[in-house]
């Protein structure tokens, strides 16, 4: 199955056309013509095989209409994704939907290419947004981390841009919403884009609407996300993907807040908060021709560099233990065997990774009460993944590296036996300045 769909709407032609049609193409469909009937279903077994993926939710229904049954269904399904399915004179409720969480709306009527094309997006984006952290506060004790939220706090009221640059899996949605939550605009909605699920033909669209005509496929007028985030904050993650041509659009628009929907002549104006997050190094991608130098430097109003996990290995048992705590009632305890062998552990795929595995091996324990090595999946406890074995040359003398091969194996050893980057620059004889651009130039 592609994914499990929940769908709740009073007429009986949506829920059968969207059941045959979905089910057809995969999916696992469970529909409701009643809002309180869905969710006393969804008691009966909440953690158990009807954990939802999506949920498409009609806005008008009675008693029980869609804004509440989403308010609902997000307190028993934090991770949910919502979209509600609305009518076109309600479009405008809608998009007050989204701003109280739904993640987009289906417009009445739709045939069934568009259904599917639409649920394909949405299902993409579920799975990014289902890979983001189980916890939803940011644990640190890393002075260079505790440094970023400090400036993030400092800036949060002002109307700069914020660029937030980190590996994949660090927590850059995290400091995004940080910087909302502390801002005047907290009261406002932060939506959010995620510029890789998407191709360069839809960007636009999901940007700044359309008008019905625009393209193939447009059937009808639709909002887009700035329009969404007026008055509120709009949120970029991997910005590095916009195609060339759409950052030129985009950067009309950081300089005027000014926009136009596709197909539309009219002009018009939207109140946002731009942050932006990306996991590739810009300053090489505008070398290579592939990023705007000028729409770097208008992202760039302040950059918030996230250490990964390697660098704040002080995080990671307050994290692993939140990880378990989140998973079960009567979470396990962790073994010492399974904190040496995360902690020596690289964790390349950072905050997220680890999550990862503390679920797995929350599971994997059962109903023992602690967590055991042989939970671990296999590449955890083996060699750290920055040790490289160079192979001897056949002649029987020793292997040769570069000199920047051998300093980059140094300084990640030193950082990965310090407790924190002040510590490894003091061990290393180098200022914290010099560190920061190493680590940077070998990705440590």
């Amino acid at each position: 199955m592609k994914g499990r769909l929940l769908i709740v709407d009073d007429e009986p032609h949506i829920v059968k056309t969207m059941s045959i049609g979905l089910t057809a193409f995969g999916y696992e469909v469970v529909a409701f013509q009643d809002a309180e009937a869905a969710l006393r279903e969804i008691d009966k077994d909440l953690f158990g095989a009807k954990e939802y993926d999506v949920a498409f939710i009609d806005l008008m229904m009675f008693p029980m209409n869609g804004i509440t049954l989403m308010r609902e269904l997000h307190r028993r399904m934090p991770d949910l994704t919502v979209v509600i399915i609305t009518a076109h004179g309600t479009v405008d409720t809608a998009v007050a939907a989204m701003k109280l969480g739904a993640y987009d709306y289906l417009q009445k009527p739709f045939e069934l290419k568009e259904l599917t094309d639409f649920v394909e997006r949405v299902m993409k984006s579920h799975a990014i947004q289902s890979a983001s952290h189980a916890t939803s506060e940011i644990i640190t004790q890393n002075p260079t981390y505790l440094g970023v939220l400090r400036m993030a706090e400092r800036v949060a009221n002002s109307p700069l841009t914020v660029l937030i640059e980190g590996e994949t899996g660090t927590g850059k949605e995290l400091v995004a919403d940080f910087i909302h939550t502390r801002s005047e605009r907290a009261g406002k909605p932060i939506v959010k884009l995620n510029c890789a699920a998407l191709s360069a033909e839809l960007i636009e669209s999901e940007l700044f609407g359309h008008v019905k005509g625009a393209f193939t496929g447009a059937l009808k007028d639709r909002v887009g996300r700035v329009e969404a985030a007026n008055g509120g904050t709009l949120f970029l993650d991997e910005i590095g993907e916009i195609p060339l041509a759409m950052q030129a659009k985009l950067l009309r628009f950081l300089q005027s807040r000014e926009f136009q929907r596709v197909g539309e002549n009219e002009t018009r104006f939207a109140d946002v908060r731009i942050i932006a997050a990306t996991n590739r190094n810009l300053e090489e991608a505008i070398t290579r021709g592939e990023f705007r130098e000028d729409l770097f430097y208008r992202l760039s109003g302040v950059r918030l560099l996230i250490p990964p996990l390697r660098l704040r290995r002080e995080d990671i048992m307050p994290l692993a233990e939140a990880f378990v705590a989140g998973a079960s009632k009567t979470p396990p305890e962790i073994s010492e065997a399974v904190r040496t062998s995360l902690l020596e552990y690289d964790w390349r795929g950072n905050v997220r990774e680890l999550e990862n595995t503390m679920l797995r091996a929350s599971v994997l324990a059962g109903n023992r009460r602690t967590i055991e090595f042989e939970d671990l999946p296999a590449h955890i406890g083996s060699r750290s993944a920055d040790v490289i074995d160079y192979p001897a040359p056949e002649d029987g003398t020793a292997a040769l590296r570069s000199l920047e091969e051998v300093e980059r194996d140094y300084i990640a050893q030193v950082i990965r036996r310090t407790s924190s980057l002040e510590e490894a620059a003091r061990v290393l004889k180098i200022d914290s300045a010099t560190l920061w651009r190493k680590r940077k130039k070998y990705s440590l």
